[in-house]
């Protein structure tokens, strides 16, 4: 019997390629590591293999280099990580996790990202996204989960006019569309 190991190969799905319209730029985000973190006891642990502390306050992220960490939930965190640490860094966590009571879960290939930037973000994004993002409101660093329309997202402010959306794969084309509607509704106008 072989041993053979079948590797699934990760592509966008979003055909678009990075636009600006309107003072607005589109972008599929790159490949990613993505893992959810369940357990409260188990963020200390956590905090090392991962090297960057996991936020403890509601709706905050942390990042160190390439690495971040939002806070989903009292006992929920996402971590994102360069795709390259996906050989090395899922067993670092679960050995430094290996006395806490927790749940790790590699979510990688059910999420992708959408990075959303410019001038008009917030009014772009609050046509879909029933929150105040004004940066007051929402600041550099916050992340929620929340809905944009009909789908899911976790959305995280990364800089004063800069947004980076977790979305389900399935639901990616739909997200891009109704952005790219409203950036050309916001444009002709």
């Amino acid at each position: 019997m072989s041993d053979a190991t079948i590797t699934a190969a990760r592509r966008s799905p979003l055909s678009a390629e990075a636009s600006s319209l309107g003072g607005v730029t589109l972008t599929p985000g790159a490949p990613l590591l993505r893992l959810i973190l369940r357990g409260a006891e188990a963020a200390e642990a956590a905090d090392t293999a991962f090297g960057a502390d996991l936020p403890r306050r509601p709706n905050r992220s942390a990042t160190a280099g390439e690495r971040a960490a939002l806070w989903l939930g009292p006992d929920e965190w996402l971590l994102l990580a360069p795709e390259s640490d996906a050989a090395s860094l899922p067993a670092s966590l679960a050995s430094a996790l290996a006395q806490a009571p927790h749940a790790l879960v590699n979510v990688s290939h059910r999420q992708t990202a959408i990075l959303v930037s410019g001038s008009g973000v917030e009014p772009l994004l609050n046509a879909f996204v029933p929150l105040e993002l004004t940066e007051a409101a929402f600041p550099v660093g916050m992340a929620t989960r929340t809905i944009f329309e009909k789908a899911e997202i976790v959305l995280w402010r990364t800089g004063s006019a800069a947004f980076h959306i977790e979305v389900w794969r399935s639901f990616a084309p739909y997200v891009w569309e109704l952005l790219e509607a409203v950036r050309r509704e916001n444009a002709a106008n």
